[in-house]
């Protein structure tokens, strides 16, 4: 007779208007299973197990799980950036001290590329240590990048859906603002998120599918330069009077960062800040890729009165319930599900997937893939 054994679930990394409702489906999934007795919650991320911080979610009343399905954002469990290294052995023993403490027999951890890393190195240790443990994976990422890059592990990522929608009404807002003050700001940058993965700027393009509007979309791989880049522009505003720019946090600026103020025409490189992962957060750092085209284009000059203005949406982003997408909802509900089921069979070392069913109505399925 098996005998049940705890969940521990923990997000990491940037939250999406979806997050939540993976964590929802984790809990209501894991009632319909006799194996798993109480689901708990680490506060913050891995580091919540570090520090012993665990949240009864069985013990909550049902109808409050179910009002997840409308909580943006990860404040309901919290996330972290925490890196387990490698050479950080204290880390790895402290883990697998406070899983064996509370009996933690499944470990689901909701995150991007970085989280499965972790899922993955927690299911081996578990492993080398006897730990009898399951550990799976929870896709989740606006950035749409968790995977192969080629769509064969995962169709797309929950969190992606709502932010492409965000993205939609955004530009369509900004085209009318522009449309209206033009004279004076016939130049509108805005800046959307995304590394090295350019789908989110991309996404800008639901807002006008018939070319119609003066939109220009840079990506994280687009290979122009800022002259190339304020050339089109000028083009743009030749044909039309204004110009919508919407670029990626990503994008190649080259050299050029904070302009001198001692009209030598110096430049200072740009001042990154980089997170535990070593990955860019463009949103701490020192300046703006929009500001730096920006002050670009003025400085170039352009060819109508008026200047280049720029705006960059911050975090809101990622957590805009108003623009959460019902579909999105619904598939991140059903990866938690999904990753319980893979838990419950003892599928430890796997990540809960979305693949797209062939033909021309769109239909999915859910799987699992290595982590």
């Amino acid at each position: 007779m098996n005998i049940a054994r705890n969940l521990v679930v923990a997000q990491s990394g940037g939250p999406t208007p979806v997050i939540n409702s993976s964590l929802r489906g984790i809990i209501e999934a894991a009632r319909e299973f006799q194996s798993i007795e109480t689901v708990f919650a680490a506060r913050h991320g891995i580091e919540g197990v570090l520090k012993e911080e665990l949240l009864d979610l069985t013990a909550q009343p049902a109808e409050e799980v179910a009002l997840l399905r409308y909580t943006p954002a990860a404040g309901s469990i919290g996330t972290c950036r925490y890196k387990l290294r490698a050479n950080q052995a204290e880390d790895f023993e402290r883990v697998i001290e406070v899983l064996r403490a509370h009996r933690v027999g499944y470990f689901l951890y909701i995150g991007g590329n970085d989280s499965m890393d972790t899922a993955d190195k927690i299911a081996r240790l578990a492993h080398e240590r006897g730990l009898d443990l399951t550990a799976v994976g929870v896709p989740k990422t606006i950035d749409n990048d968790v995977g192969d890059g080629e769509f064969r592990l995962i169709d797309h990522t929950p969190g992606f859906g709502s932010v492409a929608r965000y993205w939609m009404h955004k530009v369509q807002e900004a085209n009318e603002e522009n449309a209206g003050s033009c004279p004076a700001d016939p130049v509108l940058v805005m800046q959307a998120m995304g590394r090295r993965i350019g789908f989110i700027p991309a996404a800008a393009r639901l807002a006008d599918p018939a070319r119609e509007m003066p939109l220009q979309i840079y990506l994280a791989e687009s290979h122009c330069s800022l002259a190339e880049l304020a050339g089109r522009v000028c083009d743009q505003l030749h044909r039309a009077g204004r110009c919508l720019v919407v670029i990626s946090e990503g994008f190649d600026v080259g050299q050029v960062g904070n302009l001198s103020n001692d009209n030598t025409g110096q430049v200072d490189n740009l001042s990154y800040v980089k997170d535990a992962f070593g990955h860019i957060a463009f949103g701490s750092s020192k300046q703006t890729v929009a500001q730096v085209v920006v002050n670009y284009l003025n400085q170039a000059g352009l060819p109508c009165k008026g200047s280049a203005r720029g705006n960059v949406p911050g975090t809101d982003q990622r957590h805009s319930m108003v623009h959460a997408s019902t579909v999105d909802l619904d598939e991140a509900y059903r990866l938690g599900q999904k990753a319980v089921e893979l838990a419950a069979a003892g599928s430890s070392g796997f990540m809960a997937t979305i693949l797209r069913e062939p033909g021309p109505v769109y239909s999915v399925r859910y799987d699992k893939v290595p982590l």
